[in-house]
């Protein structure tokens, strides 16, 4: 049987990155850190949505009748902001838990820096 011929050697862009290291037990934040990682980032997510809100639109005053005036001013931050929370605990665009993914592997010591 003849012998398999060599793998050509991958350019450093498309090379696999090297397996993440195991985390140890001892490393991985108690239950009350994690809860607060969680609150973090929603919070962020949150505050994502309702600057992605204020730009698509949301929350800006409307002309014509009962429209306008120093109270819709005032408020409408409020109402774009409750906006994005609701939006986040119905399950947001997914950055909450990506953040919160990359806040415990900080925590815990492990590679996700960047992310």
């Amino acid at each position: 049987m003849p012998s398999p011929l060599p793998s050509p050697a991958l350019p450093p862009a498309l090379a696999l990155p090297a397996a993440p290291r195991p985390v140890p037990a001892a490393a991985i934040p108690d239950e009350g850190r994690i809860a607060a990682l969680r609150q973090a980032a929603e919070a962020f997510e949150a505050a994502f949505l309702a600057e992605m809100l204020k730009a698509a639109g949301f929350g800006r005053p409307i002309a014509g009748l009962g429209g306008g005036g120093a109270g819709e001013e005032a408020f409408s931050s409020l109402l774009v902001r409750e906006q994005a929370s609701r939006m986040v605990k119905a399950g947001g665009i997914g950055l909450a838990e990506t953040v919160f993914r990359a806040l415990v592997a900080r925590e815990a010591g492990g590679e996700e820096r960047d992310a």
